[in-house]
């Protein structure tokens, strides 16, 4: 697996010149929050879509 920051510069790399510093910002967390994502679905961190509405409706309920 490549490196966050071989990451970020393949991300950076991939947009246009004219890329503002927010957009560019934008992209790196996204993809890092992509990345997070992942590792916590190998640890077994995530909960089905349906259990998360399940969720919701208990504490709307309180």
């Amino acid at each position: 697996m490549q490196t966050l920051k071989n990451l970020s510069i393949n991300v950076i790399k991939s947009l246009p010149e004219n890329t503002t510093l927010e957009e560019i910002m934008y992209q790196i967390h996204l993809m890092a929050q992509v990345l997070e994502g992942f590792k916590d679905e190998e640890k077994g961190k995530l909960i089905s879509t349906t259990e998360l509405l399940k969720r919701i409706q208990q504490w709307r309920q309180r």
